[in-house]
């Protein structure tokens, strides 16, 4: 290339010129320009194309070549301004209200009208360029013909017309842009997404109407599951029969937009126009294809999809716009987790170009973030579903690990749950359950827990504040009910038997993989190795090493396995104390896994307590055995006899067992009697133990015979004796019933609701205005009038919750504990001591040995 082309002309040139030669030079540069200007600006006339030549050649010959260059190019750009860009631009002037308008928004207009709008614009345009592209032709022409005649040596011709067709291209580029509507975008980008809706619409009609013609809207899951029912063979096979072609219809008309923009020098505008159109598309699918359904995996309905409208679409518009080079996997490290292998990267198509491979990982990727984020979403709905919505997290899992957006799950479930979740309405149950699920469920995404810890730690936080926490964690440890159990375990079973049960299985997967390691297998472990997130915490140790533990992790909620120990051991002293048999099979099971994660020494009492039941059921037994005679087998109630073969009584060790509530009961006299008979025969059997009756507490089962009816009940012994004393007279005051059951009035008064409550007795004023008149109902009629009557079913305990605990609970027997430090405060001088005295002075007595600190708390030395 020679440097005239950018050198300006010379004006010295013109002091070396003779009149006749400055003459020559300028009629020919005048008939240069009009020739130029004629040449140009002829609609397609070239008459002037001699002419213009013969100028152009004695112009060069005095040297300003780059005269004729400037002027040419300046009227060139002249002339499309006016004859191309204007009108091009005038085609779209109609639609400059469609401006505001988002991406995601449908533009009400005709589609054959904008479409043809477009084409006409871009032919219009296209067959002026054409004409310019062989004016400049003609020029470049007379510059080659002009050197060939002063040298001998052959020009480069194909150097000349490729840099004078660079130019006139920047001219055209740098012209369309400055003068661009901002409506142009949209308008192809609406262009682009109707097409590819079309494309997507015509692949699901077909695949349909070739599987399937009777199922209508089926899904592409639905649909790769109908295509590999009868024959194996791979989901993506079913389109290959389909695959779109080159010179299809649809793909024809796109690539010629495309085309007719490029040479506009529209390249990356129309690449991000179809761009745009295939990513909405695509999310348009994913949200589809997903919806709230956590119950099924949708990663293989969505590559599915990709592959078969998106992918094939690009390969087909790749290959008619001549850029479907040969991709070769060795150049390249790109490769897509969703295709492992390169094969099959795509049905029909045996070697992608490497646009189309990076193309293909655009689109999974941007298939799984949505995916992802749609997942996350909605993460605390597919939780509150876990198990069920298992794929849903797998789909999550895999998601993840694609996109590496660990810390957005993490940001958005925390906020979720301090929304939704952490709040004052929601019960310190469900919050355990949410918790336990979530464990469960993050331990699939993140199974070494780096995550797990930091969405944990603002429900740890929470529940720390809850009074009634360590009640609802022993619960759902412990009861049938309390722990969602998973698909693979059994309905009635505690998520203590649960945890234990999956534990055996890791160890059992431990074991075998243990067995199974060799040199070989440790150095493949070794080249897996991942470095921990940045998220870890450095003192939980390597994720290689870390294992979630669930157990662990709920009871770090409490701070102290002695607190959950000892809550532990008053529940299960009020459900032993209250149960009506001696069946404790599920207690003992419970109490050995507790022992598994415990240890023996915390649980040696709630082992005592349980061997008490078994030993009451054996002394029972016995004391019924011996006893022949019937005088000794039964005491009268008046015509209604109690045998002792209907009690039962709990024998316990007091010391072992958490401080007993007990209130004074008058119980009736034959019943009295009763318990003294069988301490009678306890004290000839376990010389010199004797019973002291704990007459409040237990289970007693009546069966009342009314006028009209028969009604069982299971109840306290105080809900017991109120109803009994009916027996002597129908009608009661409360306060002669009061005396006569040996509890105070206001006790009464809320006890005997229960009965009340169901249709048993009535209540109506007594004389004075602190007295109630409380009257047996006889018969049903009367029954009708009380709310709440229940005749054929059992209750158990009813009344105040409180009141009827056979144990003190933990906050009464702690309140208890502390009335002893009481004297500090009402001692005589006053105790004034500061904190850091105090804590001098405890310190001391450890180090003397008589108390020991554990887990900040300071025990006596034993």
């Amino acid at each position: 290339m020679e440097d005239s082309h950018s050198s300006l002309f010379n004006l010295g040139i013109l002091d070396t010129l003779t009149d006749d030669q400055l003459h020559e030079i300028l009629d020919n540069y005048n008939a240069f320009c009009n020739a130029t200007q004629s040449l140009l600006g002829g609609a397609g006339d070239l008459s002037y194309g001699a002419q213009f030549v013969s100028n152009v050649h004695t112009l060069c010959k005095h040297g300003l070549e780059s005269l004729v260059l400037d002027h040419f190019l300046k009227i060139l750009e002249e002339t499309f301004e006016r004859n191309g860009a204007s009108r091009f631009w005038r085609h779209f002037d109609p639609y400059t209200d469609f401006v505001g308008l988002n991406k995601n928004d449908d533009i009400n207009i005709d589609e054959d009208e904008i479409e043809s709008v477009l084409y006409n614009a871009l032919e219009e345009i296209s067959i002026e360029k054409q004409y310019q592209e062989k004016c400049l032709l003609i020029l470049v022409h007379a510059l080659q013909s002009f050197k060939d005649q002063m040298s001998e040596e052959r020009h480069n011709f194909e150097a000349e017309r490729n840099y004078l067709t660079s130019k006139y291209q920047w001219i055209v580029s740098s012209v369309l842009m400055t003068t661009l509507p901002r409506v142009f975008p949209v308008i192809l980008h609406w262009y682009f997404k109707r097409r590819l809706e079309e494309l997507s619409t015509m692949v699901d009609v077909e695949f349909t109407d070739d599987v399937s013609p009777n199922k209508d809207g089926m899904d592409l899951d639905e649909k790769g599951k109908v295509c590999n029912k009868d024959v194996e063979m791979d989901v993506d096979e079913c389109y290959s029969a389909r695959r779109f072609s080159e010179n299809s219809r649809l793909v024809k008309n796109i690539g010629k937009v495309v085309l007719g923009l490029r040479s506009l020098g529209f390249t990356s505008m129309a690449e991000d126009a179809y761009a745009s159109a295939i990513f909405l598309l695509l999310k348009a699918k994913v949200y589809n294809v997903a919806g709230d359904d956590f119950r099924s995996s949708v990663l293989q309905s969505i590559q599915s999809w990709i592959q078969a409208v998106p992918l094939q679409f690009l390969h087909a518009l790749l290959v008619y716009l001549g850029d479907s080079v040969s991709y070769e996997s060795t150049s390249s490290g790109l490769k897509s987790p969703l295709a492992p292998q390169p094969s099959s990267f795509c049905p029909g198509i045996d070697t992608p170009s490497e646009g189309l491979v990076r193309w293909k990982l655009r689109l999974e990727y941007f298939a799984y973030e949505t995916l992802q984020d749609l997942r996350i979403a909605k993460l605390f709905e597919i939780i509150v579903d876990y198990p069920e919505s298992s794929p849903a997290i797998e789909d999550l899992k895999l998601c993840l690990e694609y996109t590496g957006q660990h810390s957005k799950l993490v940001e958005s479930f925390i906020s979720a749950l301090r929304y939704r979740l952490l709040t004052a309405g929601a019960s310190t149950n469900d919050i355990l359950h949410q918790y336990v699920s979530t464990i469960k469920a993050l331990r699939t995404i993140d199974p070494a827990g780096v995550f797990l810890e930091a969405v944990g730690e603002p429900i740890r936080d929470y529940l720390k504040g809850r009074r009634d926490t360590i009640k609802c964690i022993v619960t759902m440890l412990t009861d049938g009910t309390g722990g969602n159990s998973s698909a693979s375990g059994n309905p009635g079973d505690s998520l203590l038997e649960e945890l234990n049960r999956d534990e055996e299985i890791q160890e059992n997967f431990g074991i075998d993989d243990d067995f199974n390691t060799d040199d070989r297998q440790a150095w493949i472990n070794a080249t897996r190795w991942q470095p921990d997130p940045v998220e870890a915490d450095p003192l939980k140790g390597s994720r290689n090493q870390r294992k979630v533990d669930i157990l662990g992790m709920i009871v770090g909620i409490i701070g102290s396995k002695d607190q959950l120990v000892h809550e532990y051991r008053t529940m299960l002293a009020e459900k032993l104390l209250n149960k009506s048999d001696y069946d404790i099979d599920s207690e003992i099971r419970t109490l050995e896994l507790l022992k598994i994660h415990f240890g023996e020494s915390s649980l040696q009492k709630c082992e005592i307590m349980l061997n008490d039941l078994i030993g009451s059921k054996r002394v029972n037994t016995n004391i019924k055995a011996t006893i022949s005679q019937p005088s000794q087998t039964s005491v009268e109630v008046d015509d209604n006899a109690i045998s002792m073969d209907k009690i039962a009584a709990t024998i316990i060790s007091s010391n072992f067992w958490p401080p007993i509530q007990d209130e004074p009961l008058n119980l009736p006299e034959p019943v009295d009697q009763l318990l003294s008979d069988y301490s009678k025969r306890f004290s000839e059997i376990k010389t010199p133990r004797k019973l002291q009756w704990k007459k409040s507490l237990g289970t007693v089962k009546l069966e009342l015979q009314f006028e009209d009816r028969v009604v069982p009940f299971t109840v306290s012994p105080v809900l017991a004796s109120i109803i009994m004393k009916f027996q002597d007279q129908t009608s009661w005051s409360s306060k002669n019933l009061a005396a006569a059951i040996g509890i105070p009035v206001d006790v009464l008064n809320r006890r005997i609701h229960f009965w009340i409550s169901k249709g048993i007795i009535a209540e109506s004023p007594g004389g004075d205005s602190s007295d109630h008149v409380y009257t047996i109902m006889e018969n049903m009629a009367e029954t009708s009038r009380n709310a709440g009557g229940s005749g054929n079913t059992q209750e158990l305990l009813g009344g105040d919750e409180e009141e009827d605990r056979s144990v003190a609970s933990v906050e009464n027997q702690l309140r208890k504990e502390m009335t002893v430090y009481e004297m500090f405060c009402i001692a005589d001088p006053p105790y004034d001591k500061s904190l850091q005295q105090l804590q001098s002075f405890l310190s001391g007595l450890v180090s003397e040995e008589k108390l020991e600190l554990r887990d900040g708390v300071y025990f006596l030395k034993k």
